[in-house]
C-alpha cells in the first residue's frame, strides 16, 4: 500500500476528529486516555490549534499518515524538538481498520529518512511495556532499547512501564 506523510494542516480538522473518534477505544488498549474533554469538538480544536501553534515555532512536527484517496489512516509526530532541531520524541498510532499492513513501519521509516534529510541526529521514543507490536516496529526502524520506566501507570486495570528507545540518524 502506498501512504504519505502529511504535516498537519486546519483544513485536516473534521477528519481527524473522526479519525480520533472512531479508533478511540482501540488506542486506549494501549495508551493512557487523552480523556473525554479531547472528544469534545470544540476541545479538540482548541487543542489542535495549540498543537499547530507548537508546529509553526519548530518545537514539534505533526503528520497524518494518508492513502493514496486522502484517507487518514494514523498519526505520526516528532515533538519535544531540541533547540539545536537535532534531536526529537516521535510518537505514532495507526487507526485500527489498517493495523498488520506494515503502515507504521512504513511511516517511521518516512519520518526517519524526513528528520535526517532536516539534519537530525537522534529519534526517541517510547511505549508501553504490554505494547509489544510498538516495540517490534521501534526495532525494524532501528530504534534501540534503551530502558524500561520504573514508574507504574495503571491502564486498563494492568500495571505497565514505559519503555524507552533511542534511534541514531
Amino acid at each position: 500500500m502506498d501512504i504519505s506523510i502529511e504535516k498537519l494542516q486546519l483544513p485536516d480538522a473534521r477528519n481527524l476528529f473522526e479519525f480520533e473518534m472512531v479508533n478511540r477505544e482501540y488506542f486506549e488498549e494501549m495508551v493512557p486516555s487523552r480523556g473525554d474533554e479531547f472528544y469534545n469538538y470544540d476541545t479538540f480544536m482548541e487543542r489542535l490549534g495549540s498543537l499547530l501553534k507548537e508546529q509553526a515555532q519548530g518545537l514539534s512536527s505533526f503528520f497524518l499518515i494518508k492513502n493514496n484517496d486522502g484517507l487518514i489512516l494514523g498519526r505520526i509526530n516528532i515533538a519535544d524538538i531540541d533547540e539545536f532541531k537535532s534531536l526529537g520524541y516521535i510518537g505514532y498510532r495507526v487507526g485500527k481498520d489498517h493495523i498488520g499492513k506494515g503502515l507504521a513501519q512504513l511511516a517511521l521509516k518516512l519520518l526517519a529518512d524526513k528528520m535526517r534529510n532536516e539534519g537530525f541526529e537522534r529519534l526517541l521514543a517510547k511505549t508501553t511495556s504490554n505494547n509489544i507490536a510498538s516495540q517490534r516496529i521501534l526495532e525494524k526502524n532501528g530504534f534501540i532499547k534503551r530502558s524500561t520506566g520504573d514508574e507504574e501507570i495503571m491502564m486498563n486495570g494492568q500495571s505497565v512501564n514505559f519503555v524507552h528507545f533511542i534511534r541514531f540518524l
